[in-house]
């Protein structure tokens, strides 16, 4: 099985990591090929950047379609392009955060989501709605950390993404969480 992975910023650094780590959960015999396309957003915070990052998204999803790979999987929480890419390929399509949200819903009765920036705020509580499974998001929340610091050693992204999950433990009764971005 070969599946395509795609970040669909154009950070490199940000692909290779996400590859390694999708290599690592893949089976054993699946080849996984991480790709970002050449032109578009460094990061994804929201819909502007969305937006600009879906005409490469769908170029990277029609070279993984003519190699005959069997799977994509877009490596972006806010599941950027999802619906177009689903409708251009002949694979299968699965974005990382519809695949998180079923997966804490199956884990608790309610989770709640830690992002990077409040402006991918909406854009993740519309997909909850769209999935289905708002009713079972405590809440949203944003730590204010970019998404390219999430790598820098400098930054204190770490902190912040821990104490925003305590709080949602404590204050959304949240029994999984899910987290956006890191």
């Amino acid at each position: 099985m070969r599946i395509l992975v795609i970040n669909p910023n154009t950070t490199v650094a940000m692909t290779e990591k996400i590859g390694r780590a999708a290599r690592a959960a893949a089976a054993l015999g699946t080849e996984i090929i991480a790709v970002n396309p050449m032109d578009g957003p460094v990061s994804i915070e929201g819909y502007y950047d969305e937006a600009f990052s879906v005409p490469g998204l769908l170029a990277e999803i029609a070279k993984g379609d003519a190699t005959g790979v069997s799977a994509h999987v877009i490596a972006c929480f806010d599941d950027t392009g999802l619906e177009a890419a689903r409708s251009a390929s002949f694979a299968p399509v699965i974005g990382i955060g519809e695949a998180a949200y079923h997966l804490a819903s199956m884990l608790g009765h309610r989770f709640s989501v830690v992002t990077t920036l409040s402006r991918s705020i909406a854009a993740i509580e519309n997909n909850l709605l769209k999935y289905g499974l708002a009713g079972r998001c405590g809440k949203v929340r944003a730590c204010e950390v970019p998404v390219l610091s999430l790598d820098d050693p400098a930054s204190n992204a770490a902190a912040q993404i821990g104490a925003e999950i305590e709080l949602a433990k404590q204050e959304d009764q949240a029994e999984v969480i899910g987290r956006a971005h890191v």
